[in-house]
């Protein structure tokens, strides 16, 4: 390899980690504070969270799961598990990026807006994504679209120029593949 950029000390890979997408998987007590506690974790050491969706789903147990999508290396992420896993009300922490498979899901309404040929072609891409239309006026439609963050992603911008005018999106579920709990 010629390229001269390789070969400088700072490009160097060396001791050097890739920064990654990872999806936390957090089990905790439903109470009031906890949410707080943990999104106050990220914003106190300066993490960024892409994405976070908070619902109980163990109501006896009185538990819910926080699933929180971050970057960072995966120094970095580990040692953002580690510091949820020294709150009192959480149970048990989980990168589900390096535990093995699993599956993301999200949810998306998109309002796009258009007459003509602009409408045509939004109800083509719409089918083509398997996107529900949930409302439809003269002027526009709104799009229910469900799938992978990436997915929800690329439909969206296909939309920009025929008439995008609102995205709202619930944030990514996740969970791991197999009998095997959490």
């Amino acid at each position: 390899m010629n390229d001269i950029a390789a070969l400088s000390p700072y490009s160097s890979s060396i001791g050097k980690s890739k920064v990654e997408s990872h999806t936390l998987s957090v089990l905790v007590d439903n109470e009031p504070g906890v949410l707080a506690r943990v999104v106050g974790l990220f914003s106190g050491r300066g993490y960024n969270i892409e994405s976070l969706t908070v619902a109980e789903t163990a109501h006896a147990e009185h538990l819910s799961r926080i699933t929180i999508v971050t970057t960072g290396t995966p120094e970095v992420v580990e040692q953002i598990s580690h510091q949820l896993e020294r709150i009192v009300p959480i149970h048990k922490v989980t990168d589900l990026s390096v535990s093995g498979k699993h599956m993301e899901r999200e949810l998306a309404m998109i309002k796009v807006c258009g007459r003509g040929e602009n409408r045509n072609e939004a109800l083509r891409l719409a089918e083509a994504f398997k996107a529900k239309v949930i409302d439809a006026t003269i002027e526009s439609f709104i799009f229910e679209l469900t799938g992978q963050p990436r997915k929800i992603d690329d439909f969206v911008e296909l939309m920009r120029p025929i008439g995008l005018v609102e995205v709202s999106r619930t944030g990514v579920a996740a969970i791991t593949r197999g009998p095997q709990p959490m």
